[in-house]
């Protein structure tokens, strides 16, 4: 992988990892299309940097929901929401991290990361996306527990290739009738530590092999990468909170169709 390879990628898994499109999705046809060939150094090295580039940028986009969940979660002794509102983002890791841990490699041995399953999970997205476009909030103040589970569930499910994590989790919230505004942020604030996880298991792979070590991207595609990972999230963190404010979903439901048919079409 060259450098500019790298910053395609990197940008394109900045913005797709908010944008409900699919990230892993969407890599898998770039990849394709540009006829990327690459080593497993490579891929765990390149998973580890964009994928902390993407906390990175979440941090910053949300570094002031950040901050108030720390210092009411740290700060005081008493319980308050915003201790509330982390135990229920740890409620909804619960399905993620038993997935993660005990079936994540049974299930990409099974369904891979072809183009045919790609389009047909875009499918999936567009049509949670469409139905939660038509979906009317209740009046509740906040995401319950067993909402943030149900969300919880829904981001377990989308490990796999062409489910969009940001989509069906931001989806699964606006099915169950919780506000845009909870439910894009819930949504972001989520998927930290499971990324995070993500990373740092990634980064194992990758240091207890010497061979891999030696194998790297190298300097220049590591800071492209990186660089393009981080700006890119940064814009689609905060352009795709204000999209699901104005409940514009419907347009990335279109979008998910159009390409997940040419994925199906080209891959038979």
């Amino acid at each position: 992988m060259n450098w500019l390879e790298a910053l395609l990628l990197g940008i394109l898994q900045g913005l797709t990892e908010f944008l409900p499109v699919s990230s892993s999705g969407h890599l898998t046809i770039l990849q394709t299309l540009l006829n990327v060939e690459n080593s497993p150094s490579e891929l765990l090295e390149f998973d580890v940097m964009v994928h902390a580039a993407t906390v990175l940028s979440t941090i910053v986009i949300l570094r002031k929901e950040i901050a108030d969940l720390f210092k009411g979660t740290f700060c005081t002794k008493v319980w308050n929401p915003e201790k509330d509102y982390v135990m229920k983002i740890f409620v909804s890791m619960i399905p993620v991290l038993i997935i993660g841990l005990f079936f994540k490699e049974y299930i990409e041995r099974i369904f891979g990361s072809g183009l045919l399953v790609v389009g047909i999970c875009l499918i999936i997205t567009a049509l949670l996306l469409t139905f939660s476009y038509f979906a009317k909030p209740r009046q509740r103040d906040n995401i319950s527990y067993g909402h943030a589970f149900i969300i919880g569930l829904a981001q377990a499910v989308a490990v796999l290739p062409g489910l969009s994590r940001s989509g069906t989790t931001i989806a699964t919230g606006l099915l169950l009738g919780n506000k845009k505004e909870q439910v894009a942020q819930f949504s972001f604030l989520m998927v930290l530590i499971p990324i995070l996880g993500e990373a740092f298991l990634s980064l194992l792979d990758f240091l207890k092999d010497p061979a891999m070590l030696a194998q790297g991207l190298g300097v220049l595609p590591i800071i492209s990468g990186t660089l393009g990972a981080f700006i890119s999230g940064c814009f689609a963190c905060k352009f795709m909170i204000n999209i699901v404010k104005r409940g514009k979903l419907i347009y990335f439901a279109i979008y998910c169709v159009i390409v997940g048919v040419l994925a199906v079409s080209f891959s038979i």
